[in-house]
């Protein structure tokens, strides 16, 4: 027999609800930059961790807390978040554009990103197949 996921609207354990156990102290600004571009990227603690070779306790120490990061460490992160080093030390001093309006795919990537992990894998999957077929009809074009 299999489960299934269901959902209600007075449901107090929502989609939405962040996952862990509530922080007792307040994130550094460095911690809250990290957290703010981790979650952009789609990536849970332990996934990162696993890209830049350190364990989930130590990444998650670097969200919480103030720490004192490698410069190799610091490289991988913002390698693997595809950021510069100078934007996740908030020394980035580019004035950040104001956006236009929001088209319909961005709206709807938005809600993706608040589904489960295995809904939002199977969407990725739909529209990365979709992608590859676009490219390989202009590519058969040619």
């Amino acid at each position: 027999m299999q489960a299934f996921y269901a959902v209600s609207g007075n449901d107090p354990y929502s989609v939405a609800m962040p996952g862990g156990r509530p922080p007792k102290l307040k994130r550094s600004p460095f911690g809250e930059r990290l957290c703010a571009i981790r979650q952009q990227r789609g990536y849970s603690q332990t996934q990162l961790a696993e890209m830049i070779g350190v364990t989930q306790q130590a990444y998650a120490g670097w969200e919480r807390s103030t720490v004192a990061l490698r410069p190799d460490d610091l490289a991988k992160l913002a390698e693997a978040l595809k950021v510069s080093t100078d934007e996740l030390l908030g020394l980035d001093a580019k004035p950040k554009r104001k956006g236009g309006p929001v088209g319909k795919a961005q709206q709807v990537f938005e809600e993706v990103s608040r589904l489960p992990r295995h809904q939002q894998q199977k969407i990725v999957e739909v529209v990365e197949t979709l992608i590859a077929g676009q490219r390989n009809g202009h590519a058969a074009a040619k």
